[in-house]
Order: C-alpha cells, then sequence, then structure tokens
C-alpha cells in the first residue's frame, strides 16, 4: 500500500532510480524540481538541501513561490512519484499551473497511484479549506485527465498558456 510522504533524504538512490526513467520523458511535475538551479541531486548534500527545500516550502516559500505542501509517493521504500498542493493561486498558477501537480514514475504506472494520491490530497486541500481546486493537464495526457476525472473534476477549457495547451479542470471539495 503506498503512503504520502514528506520529502526525505533516505531515499536518494530511488529517486535516481525513478529520475533515470523520467530522462527521456522530459518534465517530472508536481516535484519541485525548478526550486533548484543549479542541479546538484546527484550528490547526497545536494539532495539533502533539496528536501529540506521542499519541506520549507509548506511554511517559507522561497523565489516568490506561493506556500506549497510536497509530498512523496512511497511505496516499501520505493519512490514512485510525487505531488503537490499550492495553497493558493497567483496568475502563473492560475493560467498554467493549478493548486495539485503529481506525477508517477514510468514503471509505477497504470495501478492507481496517481489517482489514489490525488484523493488523499483533495483531503489536505479541504482541511486547509480550498473550496475550489485547479487541476490542469497537457492536452495529449488522457492519462492524467481521467485522474482528475475519478475525483469529480469538470473540464472548464483548454487553452494555449506559457507551458503549452493545458486542459483545466476543476473540482468542488464539499464541506
Amino acid at each position: 500500500m503506498p503512503q504520502l510522504i514528506e520529502p526525505s533524504p533516505a531515499l536518494h538512490a530511488s529517486w535516481l532510480a525513478a529520475s533515470a526513467e523520467w530522462e527521456a520523458l522530459g518534465t517530472q511535475d508536481g516535484a519541485g524540481r525548478h526550486l533548484v538551479p543549479d542541479q546538484g541531486l546527484e550528490t547526497a548534500e545536494g539532495f539533502r538541501r533539496w528536501t529540506e527545500t521542499l519541506r520549507e516550502q509548506e511554511t517559507n516559500p522561497v523565489g516568490g513561490y506561493v506556500p506549497a505542501t510536497h509530498r512523496w509517493i512511497v511505496e516499501e521504500g520505493t519512490f514512485l512519484g510525487a505531488i503537490d498542493l499550492r495553497h493558493r493561486l497567483n496568475g502563473f498558477l492560475f493560467e498554467a499551473g493549478g493548486h495539485i501537480g503529481y506525477s508517477v514514475r514510468p514503471s509505477a504506472r497504470g495501478r492507481g497511484v496517481a489517482t489514489w494520491a490525488l484523493g488523499e490530497m483533495l483531503e489536505e486541500a479541504r482541511a486547509r479549506g480550498i473550496g475550489h481546486v485547479l487541476i490542469t493537464c497537457d492536452e495529449d495526457n488522457e492519462a492524467s485527465a481521467r485522474v482528475a476525472e475519478h475525483h469529480g473534476a469538470v473540464l472548464e477549457d483548454v487553452r494555449d498558456t506559457v507551458l503549452g495547451r493545458k486542459c483545466r479542470f476543476w473540482i468542488t471539495l464539499d464541506d
């Protein structure tokens, strides 16, 4: 059974293995890699600093970013993916990024991991008083759209953004 945990330096080797899987695919949404401009994640110390930065984003965001809760999807000590909840939307997030971003490593896809993790993070959003959650995905990312729709997401529109053509889904959370 997977778990959502705070980013941890103890998962360095497993994260590196997952990162190698993503290399051919490009981005790793919901992982907070943009917070490490020097990309020193291959070293234990660089990785430790990054996990610390991810944990601090919840209460003390850096670089003009909004507060965000970063969680890693882990099963039996193996890093499966990442999900983050942005506590509020700025202009960029409203247009292209949304409240929640997530990704699952290629070898762990098709098992319902993202659907489960999104359900858990929606509970976190509800607890934080976020009543309407925006989720965006690439227009051709049918798997991500299905994950959002599983949780009641309604497609608002598809639009061109600075990140490319995005589907914009809204989930209304009940009290």
